[in-house]
């Protein structure tokens, strides 16, 4: 995910006082109503719309206030009514880990949705279960926990202890006195009448009912949409990390694997697919008459409940089989017949090939299946043999072919084909990822961490000529180095054992991500290729199929090192990897060139002068890979505050200088002192190719960062830039204007001195970098398909020139604009389609303004829609603007989450100073339209225009 914008705006005092009241009050008011929303959401309603009487009769009852079932007088079958209780005794379902007394050992799963083609769901479908699930009994206890939410028990039963060695053949069962929920705690408790013997296995017998959403992207969910020109649905799961308890009773923890049968009852018309084989099918007749198909799946291996998957739908796929493994893509048939899934189909195989042979582990299923869903908010979900895609991140339409999105199917594809564990051991496996799992959520890094890095790596096999630490440094570093910091950020590795479930959605970001894949990347470059795949072959050959911690990871690294004498180290893998992923931030280490000394200091925001907040052992052990005078030098390591290096002192010669962190494979910025930065500038006005380009990149980075928090005058970055005339290397140039020319410059500056002067230096030094790119789009725009680099900068080159003025790229936007309006089949290049239709508006009149209005009436496309409304937007006339916002809150919603016009107004330059006067006359109509947290959002946008008090006279008297 892309971090937030670092830069920011100032208001005067008395508006901030203004604008903080009116937030306070706001939020207020929500906390308010999701207060009382979270005691009625989930909730059943007491009849279900499309179900036959004795369907509605089995729907599950409403959860009112705690009734206790009355303990039965025999053995049998138990009637439960799940209703969580008010009030508990303290006990271990206050506790947010499990508690040891079962192991489950295989469970026995039934689902059956509701989902008819001839009635599809208005908003929520019912479905209903069963699941046996084989358990050991560790300690005595006649209290049994496992994870249930959102779900209604019908039926509760004990069966055993199981007799082994006669098939599971029963000898008794124990009697079910209570059925209750903590809710709090997301446990299902089963208050036995005796306790269970330890040793003993047994059966535990569920029945169970609960609701699927539409819009709730969490346990089954509800995907409706269009295909062939008719509304369809679908169905579909998402489990991980611990939502498994939402759709049905199990023991919902990555190390508590079980093996699992599935059967999914579902509509004839429909398929059903889960993640093995289907086995069987049969057909069920419910009470209604309706005949409904019942399709068995072969037993998985033994998995965490999280890498569960269903998926019932009425799509086509493609197919082709790699080493006698079927592989099939998914999707709508509309999407089918036009080709979209062929170009994932065709890299699949490859991925799953390349990782068997770099492992040495084959993919352990006998199929995989790839499914594109038209809505899947985690965008990819690598369940073992049954993977999951939003079907913009997986299909390929022909109008793809100038966007980037090539590149990314390949990343997204081969990280999650990465989990498929055996499939191809470490290389991202679930943990990396299905084959080795880990025990619990703290370790999550490596899982993703690791299938973030080897993405790369796949796509680099393929693509020989990427450069690839240009890319990662595109995709992974420069975004993370942005967030992280010492304070406030967390390590990636944590040490706490217990986590609420929201917590533990939180660490899906940006740092188990990226960050993790920064210190797999980094473990990496000090070692070798050889050293490092050896280690990951023995790590996961050891724990195939079972879970693993961290430190187990690095014991396995520590022997491939310890059977060589080639790489030398300061210390044990542990310690060094320690250093990194148990503390948070990441070090500036600045080398003094006349000196020789080096020191690191961690990296804060805003850095006060003379201050460190260094205590402890709180230093990191620095891998140090360096070159000097462009010739690469031996490792070294900083495994202290400050060392000296003799070999790094540089001469008065013009010629001489020193380039820390080769490659920028090491997770930290680097400073120089003055004759340092001053050689490295010299050599990039007199030679700039003798610096390669990942060094180009790096050095404006972390010089721009360096100076915005402190580290460095501002006069130093900008002293690197003075060479940019002879730059033709578009992702350098990408790296200056991110830097340079912030989303908030852009909006903000214009009536400032700082413009005019930012204009003449810039534009200065455009002319070459454009004329490539200005004459590659007006002559042959084809041939930037497979430049993925010019491909993600050529948006912000071609904005900032048009922003800038520069006569040529406003021309050249009129043109593209035109062509598209008279000729649509003359598509605009999609990497700046958003800057030319902007300018095609903001150049334009009432004329063209009528004309993209249109368009974006008559799409059912929200991409296009969003782009359309933000090009709108873009108008310099106040009463085109104003005209787009009544029509905002005239129109019905396209979608539930519909992008907000009058904020995306709000938001351009002229627009701020028209929403104003738009939300005093009409704040009622914007709330009921857009709702109330979009007042809150404006208020920060328009607070920008007050210019004066009556403005906030006018402000204070709309929100009393």
């Amino acid at each position: 995910m892309g971090p937030p914008s670092n830069s920011g705006f100032y208001v005067s005092r008395a508006v901030a006082l203004l604008l903080a009241g009116l937030v306070a009050a706001l939020l207020l008011a929500l906390a308010v109503l999701a207060a009382l929303y979270g005691h009625c959401a989930r909730v059943p309603p007491s009849g279900l719309p499309g179900l036959g009487d004795s369907e509605a009769e089995s729907s599950p009852p409403l959860r009112q206030k705690p009734t206790r079932t009355p303990k039965p007088s025999s053995a049998r079958e138990l009637p439960v009514t799940t209703t969580p209780s008010v009030w508990r005794p303290p006990g271990p379902w206050d506790q947010l880990r499990l508690p040891p007394w079962l192991v489950p050992l295989h469970y026995d799963l039934e689902l059956w949705p509701r989902l008819r083609p001839d009635h599809l769901p208005a908003g929520s479908l019912l479905f209903t279960g069963r699941v046996n699930i084989t358990v050991r009994c560790t300690v005595a206890t006649s209290r049994l926990l496992l994870h249930s939410l959102f779900q209604d028990c019908e039926r509760a039963e004990v069966r055993g202890p199981l007799s082994p060695g006669t098939g599971n053949a029963t000898v008794g069962r124990v009697p079910v006195d209570d059925v209750w929920f903590a809710v709090d705690t997301e446990y299902m408790v089963l208050e036995l009448s005796e306790p269970l013997k330890p040793g003993s296995s047994y059966e535990l017998q569920l029945s169970f009912s609960g609701l699927v959403y539409e819009d709730f992207k969490e346990g089954l969910f509800l995907n409706v949409y269009t295909d062939q020109g008719e509304r369809r649905a679908l169905l579909a799961s998402q489990l991980e990390p611990t939502f498994a308890r939402y759709v049905f009773p199990c023991f919902d923890e990555p190390a508590l694997k079980a093996t699992f049968n599935i059967t999914i009852i579902h509509h004839p018309s429909y398929v059903a697919l889960s993640n093995m084989p289907k086995l069987g099918q049969s057909v069920k007749e419910d009470v209604n008459g309706s005949k409904w198909t019942v399709t068995t799946f072969s037993t998985t291996p033994h998995m965490p409940t999280y890498l569960v998957a269903f998926v019932i739908c009425d799509y086509d796929h493609v197919n082709r089989t790699e080493r006698g493994k079927e592989i099939r893509i998914w999707a709508r048939k509309d999407a089918i017949a036009n080709a979209s899934a062929d170009f994932a189909l065709n890299i699949t195989g490859p991925t799953f090939s390349f990782l068997e042979d770099l492992f040495n582990i084959s993919y352990s299923l006998p199929k995989a299946d790839i499914i594109a869903l038209p809505s899947f908010d985690n965008h990819a979900m690598e369940n073992w043999g049954l993977m999951i895609f939003d079907e913009s991140v997986l299909l390929l339409e022909p109008k793809d072919q100038l966007t980037e999105k090539k590149i990314l199917i390949s990343y997204i594809v081969s990280h999650e084909i990465g989990h498929q564990a055996s499939l191809f051991s470490s290389h991202f496996q679930k943990w990396f990822g299905n084959l080795v799992t880990m025990n619990w959520w703290n370790n999550i890094w490596l899982k993703e961490g690791f299938a973030s890095y080897f993405e790369f790596e796949v796509i680099n096999y393929f693509n020989p000529k990427l450069p690839r630490n240009e890319v990662f440094f595109s995709n992974i570093l420069h975004n993370v180095l942005r967030e992280d910091h010492a304070l406030v950020t967390r390590a990636v590795a944590l040490k706490v054992e217990h986590f609420k479930t929201s917590e533990i959605e939180e660490l899906y970001d940006l740092f188990t991500y990226s960050k993790g894949a920064s210190m797999a990347r980094m473990l990496s470059g000090f070692l070798n290729e050889h050293l490092f795949v050896s280690a990951l072959k023995s790590y996961l050959k050891t724990f195939s199929y079972s879970n693993a911690e961290q430190d187990d990871l690095w014991r396995h690294f520590q022997m491939a090192i310890d059977d060589q004498s080639t790489v030398i180290l300061p210390a044990t893998i542990k310690k060094i990897m320690d250093s990194w992923t148990h503390q948070s931030g990441f070090p500036v280490i600045t080398l003094n060139v006349s000196t020789g000394i080096m020191k690191q200091e961690p990296f804060y925001l805003e850095k006060v002068k003379n201050r460190t907040l260094l205590t402890g052992n709180d230093t990191w052990i620095v891998p140090i890979l360096w070159i000097k005078n462009g010739t690469t030098q031996s490792l070294v390591w900083l495994d202290q505050r400050s060392k000296v290096f003799p070999e790094m002192q540089v001469s008065d010669s013009d010629h001489d200088w020193v380039i820390l962190n080769l490659n920028m494979t090491g997770y930290y910025r680097v400073n120089y002192d003055k004759l340092g930065w001053k050689k490295l500038n010299q050599q990039l006005e007199k030679d700039p190719k003798a610096i390669p380009v990942i060094h180009r990149l790096q050095l404006i980075d972390d010089a721009f960062s360096l100076s915005k928090n402190n580290y460095i005058e501002i006069e130093t970055a900008l002293e690197l830039t003075k060479y940019l005339a002879e730059e033709d290397e578009i992702i350098v140039w990408h790296t200056v204007l991110v830097n340079l020319v912030t989303r908030d410059l852009v909006s903000d500056v214009n009536n400032y001195d700082i413009y005019p002067l930012l204009k003449k230096y810039l534009l200065k030094r455009l002319n070459l970098i454009w004329n490539i790119y200005s004459t590659i789009i007006r002559e042959n725009v084809l041939a930037l398909q497979d430049d993925y680099l010019a491909l993600i900068s050529l948006e912000k080159l071609f904005g900032t020139a048009c922003w800038l003025g520069l006569e040529d790229c406003l021309q050249l936007s009129k043109e593209l604009f035109t062509k598209w309006v008279d000729h649509p089949e003359n598509e605009i290049p999609y990497p700046i389609k958003d800057v030319v239709l902007c300018y095609g508006i903001a150049l334009g009149s009432d004329k063209e303004w009528d004309i993209l209005l249109n368009t974006y009436t008559n799409t059912t496309k929200e991409e296009e829609k969003i782009q359309l409304a933000y090009a709108m937007s873009c108008s310099k006339d106040p009463w085109i603007l104003n005209r787009f916002m009544e029509y905002a809150i005239s129109t019905s919603p396209f979608t539930s989450n519909e992008t907000n016009i009058i904020e995306i107004v709000a938001a351009s330059e002229v627009g701020r100073y028209v929403a104003k006067d738009f939300l005093v006359n009409n704040w009622q109509a914007v709330s009921k339209r857009y709702g109330t947290q979009s007042l809150i959002n404006l208020i920060y946008a328009i607070g920008r225009a007050i210019t004066t008090d009556l403005q906030i006279v006018e402000l204070q008297q709309v929100f009393q």
